[in-house]
């Protein structure tokens, strides 16, 4: 069973599997101050969602180190790729702004039997707004 996918990445049992998805939404609005009464306030939108997914990915029963390198490519690439749910819910497209790792619990030769990882992402506009000459 799939969790979710980013872009041609599944997070699975076979690959990583997240315990907890946080999602932070925001909308701004401009404020004008005033003498003597409340700031003068005007909505100017929503702010790119944020989305950080965390977990563990024991070697025993996940392709972590493997994975997380996969990721780390394509953070690289600096590509923003789609996020859909294995609900089939469209999140929309992100990219990815930074990959912590935390490695414990070592084999005899280094490998770590259990890395804890988060994965920081950034919603983007699909097709990115033209560049005024």
């Amino acid at each position: 069973m799939n969790l979710m996918a980013l872009g041609m990445f599944v997070f699975s049992l076979p690959t990583i599997a997240y315990q907890e998805l946080a999602r932070e939404r925001s909308w701004r609005h401009a404020r004008a101050g005033r003498v003597g009464a409340l700031d003068a306030v005007q909505f100017t939108g929503r702010d790119n969602d944020e989305i950080t997914l965390s977990g563990d990915a024991p070697a025993e029963l996940m392709a972590g180190r493997a994975s997380i390198d996969q990721l780390v490519d394509m953070a690289k690439d600096g590509a923003a790729w789609p996020l859909v749910a294995g609900t089939g819910a469209v999140y929309g497209n992100f990219v990815i702004t930074k990959i912590s790792e935390r490695h414990t619990a070592f084999f005899a030769d280094g490998t770590p039997r259990l890395i804890n990882f988060t994965l920081n992402l950034l919603e983007v506009d699909a097709q990115p707004a033209p560049v005024a000459v």
